[in-house]
């Protein structure tokens, strides 16, 4: 896959995921004043590194030939395509008298955060699709 298709790739999975990271942040604000109400959040980035790595680990290793699928595989890299985002319920803490551990400023600080992503991550898609342009009229 050449480098434009993988950047266009991970800019738009990347927007999905702030898409999904600001729906859980408005579902937590939302909930905030539930009692027991136990805050949400998106985790992807860890899995996509992973993915990330275990390509470059299969690049510089040793490859095992096989000839049946029942075979064991060793070094095959995780394909980052397959990583999906994961909602992640917070258990642990507890912030209000209530019971419920969302922090409604710490909520409204994520939801500004997100939404300077989500502009930024345009504006890289806008820059790639650019470079293309500019490729393609010399």
């Amino acid at each position: 896959m050449n480098s434009f298709t993988r950047s266009v790739d991970l800019l738009q999975r990347e927007m999905d995921v702030l898409t999904l990271r600001h729906q859980v942040s408005a579902n937590n604000l939302a909930m905030s004043e539930v009692p027991g109400y136990k805050r949400q959040y998106v985790n992807f980035e860890s899995e996509l590194k992973r993915a990330f790595d275990s390509e470059e680990i299969a690049k510089n290793s040793f490859h095992l030939a096989t000839k049946d699928d029942r075979h064991i595989q060793i070094n095959v890299p995780y394909d980052y395509k397959k990583v999906e985002p994961r909602r992640v319920t917070d258990y642990i803490s507890t912030e209000n008298a209530n019971g419920s551990n969302v922090n409604v400023e710490e909520e409204a600080n994520e939801i500004l955060q997100i939404q300077m992503q989500y502009r930024l991550l345009t504006q890289l898609t806008s820059f790639e699709f650019d470079q293309v342009n500019t490729a393609m009229k010399k």
